[in-house]
């Protein structure tokens, strides 16, 4: 019989803990969804134009663009550890707003706060997790994120529609304080404490979360890598500079920016109204979108499973791919109901294209690329690294989403998503010929890696 070694289980229960923030932040990101309804019909506590409720998704986006200064200097000043449970508290306050205010204004502080504190937390909590991950399981534990995250977008989905206003913020803040408590006793990543000097401390840490007492080998090898990079200053003009560092940094933008531009967080932030759109007659928008994320979180589950079996660059294309033919279906469908084609024998299209979409979209394309952001930058600049690639999710973010409802209120809901197919498509062909495998190597090897192609 299989036995999980000590030091495994340690490593998989930290970064359980740690990433019990991204529950949260899946419920901030799918709140939108059954809210804005909720917000626009008349009959909620706060009543809100459509304009007022979309202006819900944008705060969210700004306020992970307001914190980006903060998160670059404090996860390098005050450590990976500390920001995440900063970014907790910051997530708990804002979902302890949406409980007792009553003003549309303090809803968007909410949202604002939202999104600073997310921000914060998956540029810290990546960071954590890839430094004290054994290179054998590193991708899997990555991918925990996004599982986590999963499982907040589907809690949303059920809560929303059908509980009480405060229930989705009351999960959120029992959630918070159990990784506030929790966390807080878990010791800091080696690789911060060598980078801030403080070897005692570092080898107690590896020592944590190893299944073996002999830790001096890979303690030595971090060292080497720490003082490899110590020569460099950790700044933009480095990123710029340093051949690995410019290839990390031009691989993730494509990639985050590919997320975005593929619709992941116009479907989230808009499935109910979608799904109306289509005019499915099979099951209602609530249902759908809460079958549509339980989709997401099983291939999520597989892909973390799988990651470190058959590659990062495989599932990404493989990905890509399909999910650009299933935005196409969809995008088709309504182009021909748009050109009042008749719909009843072909209306199950958009069901099937939204649930095959959750599927492809998120083996591949929603789940890879943060396992590779956590493991390609060097120590020295990943938290700067994260932070610039994560601005660049948020800012992709906030032009689909604006774009999607200008192309949808111009020309009509068929032409977004012809737009995001093929960006999809495109994704496909960068990842064939730019993206290299990490799979199976140390953090050490693959900026060697990205140094020598």
């Amino acid at each position: 019989m299989y036995k999980i070694e000590r030091g495994t289980i340690f490593q998989i229960f930290a970064a359980l803990v740690a990433n019990l923030m991204a529950i949260s932040d899946g419920m901030t990101v799918g709140w939108t969804s059954p809210m804005i309804p909720y917000f626009v019909s008349g009959n909620g506590h706060i009543t809100m134009t459509q304009h007022e409720a979309e202006w819900l998704e944008t705060w969210v986006l700004l306020g992970a663009i307001i914190g980006l200064p903060f998160t670059v200097y404090l996860v390098n000043k005050i450590g990976r550890k500390k920001s995440l449970l900063l970014a907790s508290f910051l997530l708990l306050v804002a979902w302890t707003i949406l409980i007792f205010v009553k003003r549309l204004e303090f809803i968007y502080l909410s949202r604002v706060i939202a999104g600073m504190g997310g921000d914060m937390a998956f540029v810290a909590a990546p960071c954590y997790i890839a430094e004290i991950a054994d290179q054998k399981i590193r991708g899997f534990l990555s991918s925990i994120i996004y599982l986590m995250m999963l499982t907040g977008v589907l809690t949303i989905y059920i809560t929303g529609p059908y509980a009480p206003y405060n229930t989705p913020p009351i999960i959120g803040i029992c959630l918070l304080i159990i990784e506030l408590a929790i966390f807080s006793m878990l010791p800091e990543t080696p690789y911060y404490l060598l980078l801030s000097g403080n070897r005692k401390a570092a080898e107690k840490s590896l020592k944590f979360y190893r299944s073996y007492d002999s830790v001096e080998k890979e303690l030595a090898d971090i060292m080497l890598a720490v003082e490899r990079q110590k020569s460099d200053n950790g700044g933009i003009k480095d990123i710029i500079k340093v051949k690995s560092y410019r290839k990390a940094f031009l691989i993730m933008t494509v990639l985050n920016a590919a997320q975005q531009f593929s619709s992941v967080n116009v479907i989230l932030m808009n499935m109910h109204q979608i799904l109306a759109a289509a005019g499915s007659v099979y099951l209602e928008p609530s249902l759908t979108a809460i079958i549509f994320a339980s989709i997401m979180f099983l291939a999520a589950a597989l892909a973390s499973s799988t990651v470190d079996k058959f590659g990062r660059k495989m599932l990404l294309c493989l990905s890509s791919i399909l999910t650009g033919l299933s935005l196409l279906s969809l995008a088709v469908y309504f182009h021909l109901k748009e050109l009042k084609h008749d719909s009843m024998d072909f209306n199950w299209l958009p069901l099937v294209s939204v649930m095959v979409y959750a599927l492809v979209y998120k083996y591949g394309l929603g789940m890879v690329p943060i396992v590779i952001t956590a493991e390609i930058f060097a120590s020295k600049i990943k938290a700067l690294g994260m932070a610039l690639v994560d601005t660049v999710y948020v800012g992709s973010a906030l032009i689909s989403i604006n774009l999607y409802n200008i192309m949808k209120d111009t020309y009509g809901i068929y032409v977004p998503f012809y737009f995001f197919a093929s960006c999809s498509f495109m994704t496909s062909l960068y990842v064939i010929f730019f993206i290299p495998e990490t799979k199976g190597k140390t953090l050490d090897e693959i900026q060697l890696m990205l140094e020598k192609n």
